[in-house]
């Protein structure tokens, strides 16, 4: 697993959830900045998946592969699903989910590189 992605990955999540959390106190509903954002987020995401993925198939990585490729599947679904709940809600809740969805992606994220490094 490439650990300057995932550092990437966590950055920009927690730079994200906290650019959501100033809209939801101003509050004010997801704006296109946010949309961006969780978008890149999603790329960022799906090529750790591509890189974890191909690093699994050389060999490579831990023997919990259900567990990894749950993790990367999670991930995968999260920004999508936090764009469509916080644009059908919109109000200062609707950038609320958006805290939430990119804590929970960094937090996932580091749990990825744990389950690397000690393959549990």
């Amino acid at each position: 697993m490439n650990s300057t992605l995932a550092t990437i990955v966590i950055v920009w999540s927690l730079l994200l959830a906290l650019a959501a959390l100033v809209s939801a106190i101003r509050d004010r509903a997801m704006g296109m900045v946010l949309l961006v954002g969780f978008a890149v987020l999603e790329v960022l995401v799906l090529v750790q998946a591509g890189f974890v993925i191909a690093a699994m198939a050389r060999g490579e990585g831990p023997d919990a592969k259900a567990l990894l490729y749950g993790y990367l599947g999670g991930q995968a679904v999260i920004p999508p699903a936090g764009v469509f709940l916080a644009l059908a809600e919109r109000s200062r809740w609707g950038s609320a989910i958006l805290v939430v969805a990119g804590f929970a992606i960094a937090v996932m994220t580091g749990r990825l590189l744990q389950i690397w490094q000690t393959g549990a």
